[in-house]
């Protein structure tokens, strides 16, 4: 029951966070429950994997590669994902921002 309360919680992060940025289209709240499993597989799986193959330049920059990384997961799941468009690189970036700003808020709740 609290995977799906998670689930639900994070749609709602991912369709508020689409509404609140113009960069940002999602077709509905189904399409947004999409996104939030696509993009929580994406970060149990691909995240790890290369945060280990850039672990030297994510040194470098003292861990802020990492945004890095999780906007090309955004842009990743954009692609994937009918429904979903982010306009660039760099709305993708802000989307990871703001989404994970509101799934703290919202955690609160879970």
């Amino acid at each position: 029951m609290k995977i799906i309360i998670h689930l639900v919680l994070s749609a709602v992060a991912v369709f508020v966070t689409a509404r609140i940025l113009p960069g940002v289209k999602l077709d509905s709240f189904t399409t947004a429950l999409v996104v939030a499993v696509v993009l929580g597989a994406a970060n149990a799986v691909l995240r790890p994997i290369l945060i280990i193959l850039t672990l030297p330049i994510n040194i470098l920059t003292l861990g802020l590669f990492t945004f890095v990384i999780i906007g090309g997961m955004v842009q990743l799941v954009s692609w994937l994902v009918p429904g979903f468009h982010v306009a660039s690189f760099w709305w993708a970036m802000i989307f990871a921002l703001v989404l994970w700003i509101i799934n703290a808020f919202l955690s609160g709740f879970s």
